[in-house]
């Protein structure tokens, strides 16, 4: 237990720096299908943690703690099957499932387990309880005390206080979440870490275990009216009352009940539905999903929601690349209007609708480095045949080194071969980044708008001027100062 209680203090003071350091934004950013797998994952341990005791087996030694171990040793056990505690956990589970169907609002958990336990003292059932296995629950609050550490105890236990630090900051901002849809409120997610952090280290300060927020616990608070904090507040003074005064009774509570009441819970844990949605959504998904459920039962909580991450990072990468494309300015449906303003007609220009040496290009979505690559190779072939060419920005909201680099190059291979290059349509924050990476005047020009470019490579005067420094335009957005 000395070490659970140093994980716990440790698991503390990382969710407390998180939220000091206001890392608590960044936690909604772990993809669905990874809260789902590991949360399905870890109902699928819980569940295998309970088989003994919704079996009644006797093992010949120590349950193994990996499932790959576990599953044989339950199996060579099942000999020893006892009747009596198949049949409290199966009428646990019965109890629970039918309140909650007829009278969801009933508590049909604590219903449950007092009825098992007084089933098991009125009959004299050979079952074990929590009496026979621990020896009963303590009447009082043992006195505060520290765990002991040392830098070996530490590094032994700082695998699994990250891991709590996890899964009680997902949980617990995954509750708050839920709690904001039914309650119409925001949560502060940055609060919330510091406020679990302080929890978990007191919690072990009285050789309590790691603490986190919960949704089903927390949608039934705010089903059974709750509005803030108090609720949560009186729920622990009554477990304290529970603890002070029925503790004693307690020791008459069959495991096989509470192996059954750990059973719904495992099941509820599971998100069926998301799991079925995810899996018909895309095959990224479903390949997330799988993998970080498979790592969080045979592997480990904290290497599956890393790998998880890394996953749906690379899937997000993919997906942002392809709605990144590039085009030529071309409309579908030239506009049909006369050549003048006051309607004078002037001569046919072969060359002023064949122009050869120029070509307008424009780029839509995030250039980014997912996308640098086709869209640099497709540039660096117009660059080739062109004398002139214009890049438009416009539909680009941002663009990281990457892209400037991309960008970069093409400017230099264009200056080589004596060809314009103007931009158009780049935001203040791109002309930062582009002059950072030295594409500025004269290497490059910048124009407001296409037309503009075009007018500017044609001989007449843009409006944006070629020799900028990123600054504020008129319309809002930074547009390059003519010096």
């Amino acid at each position: 237990m000395g070490g659970l209680a140093l994980a716990t203090v440790l698991a503390g003071l990382m969710l407390m720096a998180a939220g000091f350091l206001r890392l608590g934004t960044y936690i909604k950013f772990i993809p669905y299908p990874v809260t789902v797998g590991f949360t399905a994952g870890i109902a699928v341990i819980i569940f295998a943690s309970q088989i003994k005791g919704l079996l009644g087996l006797t093992l010949d030694g120590p349950e193994p703690g990996p499932l790959l171990e576990k599953l044989p040793a339950l199996w060579a056990s099942l000999p020893t099957v006892d009747a009596a505690s198949v049949v409290l956990s199966l009428a646990t589970i019965a109890v629970i499932a039918g309140l909650r169907r007829l009278h969801p609002h009933w508590p049909g958990m604590l219903i449950a387990v007092a009825g098992a336990a007084a089933a098991t003292w009125l009959m004299d059932l050979p079952v074990a309880t929590i009496g026979t296995q621990f020896g009963g629950i303590p009447s009082s609050l043992p006195a505060p005390a520290l765990p002991s550490f040392s830098l070996e105890q530490i590094g032994a236990v700082l695998p699994s206080a990250v891991a709590f630090a996890l899964l009680g900051s997902i949980e617990s901002l995954l509750s708050a979440v839920v709690a904001d849809g039914m309650t119409g409120r925001r949560h502060r997610s940055n609060c919330e870490l510091v406020a679990q952090g302080a929890a978990n280290m007191a919690s072990a300060l009285f050789g309590g275990i790691c603490v986190t927020g919960t949704i089903a616990r927390t949608a039934t608070n705010v089903r059974a009216g709750a509005h803030g904090p108090v609720a949560g507040i009186l729920h622990a003074a009554f477990l304290l009352l529970f603890i002070l005064v029925a503790a004693p009774l307690a020791s008459f509570i069959p495991l096989a009940s509470l192996a059954g009441v750990l059973a719904i819970v495992a099941w509820n844990m599971v998100e069926t539905q998301a799991i079925a949605i995810l899996m018909r959504a895309s095959r990224g998904d479903a390949a997330v999903l799988l993998v970080t459920f498979g790592l969080t039962i045979f592997r480990d909580l904290t290497e599956a929601i890393v790998v998880g991450f890394a996953l749906g990072s690379v899937l997000f990468i993919s997906r942002m690349s392809k709605t990144t494309a590039i085009e030529t300015h071309t409309p579908f449906v030239i506009e049909d209007k006369a050549d003048k303003d006051g309607g004078v007609r002037t001569p046919y220009d072969e060359a002023a609708v064949t122009d050869r040496q120029l070509v307008v290009y424009r780029i839509s979505g995030a250039f980014f480095f997912g996308a640098a690559a086709s869209i640099g190779s497709v540039l660096d072939r117009i660059s080739d045949t062109y004398g002139a060419l214009v890049i438009d920005f416009a539909a680009v909201p941002f663009l990281d080194s990457t892209a400037a680099n991309t960008i970069g190059g093409l400017a230099n291979k264009a200056a080589k071969r004596g060809v314009t290059l103007v931009l158009t349509g780049t935001s203040h924050d791109m002309r930062r980044e582009l002059f950072v990476h030295g594409i500025k005047p004269p290497l490059v020009a910048y124009e407001r708008t296409i037309a503009d470019a075009v007018s500017r490579i044609h001989g007449g005067n843009g409006s944006g001027g070629g020799r900028g420094k990123p600054g504020k335009g008129k319309d809002g957005e930074g547009q390059a100062a003519a010096e």
